[in-house]
């Protein structure tokens, strides 16, 4: 059996098999990814409106930092690298305040409310 990485042709097809197998689940979860994170934005906007109905700062530094402890906690658990959670978490988080900080311009300044 070989192991090239030059292509499949001249690989085991028993390998290329497992291959396309193990690929098809990694496709499956970045789609569940994706879908799960579009539903964490949709939660996050609403949150962003009433955050600026009621004129609340965009950002959160308290439940930040408990949620990267929550998540830091997650991911050890999972056997996945801490780090690399809050690194993620903190990338999705930018975003949110992205979001909540236009959300707010929006409706101080009676603007139309643009699509994310």
């Amino acid at each position: 059996m070989t192991t090239s990485n030059t292509g499949t042709g001249d690989v085991d097809a028993a390998v290329r098999e497992e291959l396309a197998r193990l690929r098809d689940s990694i496709d499956n979860i970045d789609a569940a990814v994706v879908h799960m994170l579009a539903e964490r934005f949709k939660c996050t906007q609403q949150v962003g409106h009433l955050k600026a109905r009621h004129q609340l700062p965009p950002a959160d530094p308290a439940r930040e930092a408990r949620q990267i402890a929550r998540l830091r906690t997650l991911a050890e658990n999972a056997k996945l690298d801490p780090a690399f959670a809050e690194k993620f978490l903190n990338f999705i988080v930018g975003e949110v305040i992205r979001h909540h900080e236009r959300i707010a311009d929006e409706t101080l300044n009676g603007s139309a409310p643009g699509g994310d």
